[in-house]
């Protein structure tokens, strides 16, 4: 068991984990922006665009790049530095370090080596689209981006099929209408679901709707920005949500639907618990 004090009996540096705007400068708190002047050192994912933050406070502390192809070699780095007294700020991009950005492992370091870790409140995307979507907020389940492949997007959205939880997921615009089209294979095409983009910033749109509505308008109009995906959860029964169709129109459907029959097939033995070998000779009317 450990018992971190975080302000009391400080022997070594301090590791704050600082949240940064997502999109609205004016996100930033007070606190943010003392910590960033008051640290010895900011740990980066990107040292140019967190220079332009720094520009616009009057932030001179030094970076140091952190991010995912580097931490391995900077983890060792920055514990020694911290052990040696020198305080850091880590940060990402945007938002919250560690939530679909670097940080987690050097959090886990620090609190191996005893070294304090303190986390700062602020800018979030998940949470912030959430209580304006007008899904249930709680519970919730943020997952985050998904796999691009679609046979590996299946595989995580069957797991969510009968979630309760309102989920959050990431998208970038470029494949949310794919990934759209792809929960609607999963949770049918009435499920409800908001696509949140731009968010703090002037262009900010909530698109609400079904997702066969959500879908429909992607497939004609081109979006920007990045955007928070927000599904609602599961109302219907298991028994509800049983499929009554024959085996060969359920493979149909989901080769209507773009995938290909082998695919199909084995989508369709894993939904209804049976052999591949079951629904191959079903579907091509093997005796």
């Amino acid at each position: 068991m450990d018992i971190q004090m975080s302000f009391k009996g400080v022997e070594s540096g301090i590791l704050y984990l600082v949240p940064t705007p997502i999109g609205n400068l004016e996100d930033m708190t007070f606190r943010s922006v003392r910590i960033l002047k008051e640290v010895d050192l900011i740990a980066s994912e990107d040292t140019r665009n967190t220079q332009k933050l720094l520009n616009h406070f009057e932030i001179t502390t030094p970076q140091r790049s952190f991010h995912e192809h580097n931490y391995k070699e900077r983890i060792p780095q920055l514990i020694e530095l911290l052990q040696e007294g020198t305080s850091i700020a880590q940060v990402s991009d945007a938002g919250m370090p560690s939530i679909s950005d670097p940080g987690h492992e050097l959090v886990v370091a620090c609190i191996a080596a005893k070294i304090k870790v303190v986390a700062l409140p602020g800018p979030t995307a998940g949470l912030t689209a959430l209580i304006a979507s007008g899904l249930t907020p709680q519970p919730n389940y943020f997952y985050g981006f998904l796999p691009r492949k679609k046979k590996e997007q299946l595989e995580v959205l069957n797991q969510f099929k009968q979630e309760k939880a309102t989920v959050i997921y990431y998208e970038s615009p470029h494949r949310i209408q794919k990934t759209v089209q792809v929960m609607m294979e999963v949770f049918g095409e009435t499920r409800q679901a908001v696509v949140c983009r731009e968010l703090t910033k002037l262009h900010e749109e909530y698109l609400r709707g079904t997702l066969g509505e959500l879908n429909a308008y992607l497939k004609e109009h081109t979006i920007k920005g990045e955007c928070c995906l927000m599904v609602e959860g599961a109302t219907e029964t298991v028994e509800e949500m049983i499929d009554t169709r024959s085996l060969k129109e359920q493979v149909e459907a989901l080769i209507a639907q773009g995938l290909k029959p082998n695919d199909s097939i084995k989508e369709v033995a894993k939904r209804n618990q049976l052999k591949k070998q079951a629904v191959y000779n079903e579907y091509h009317e093997i005796d």
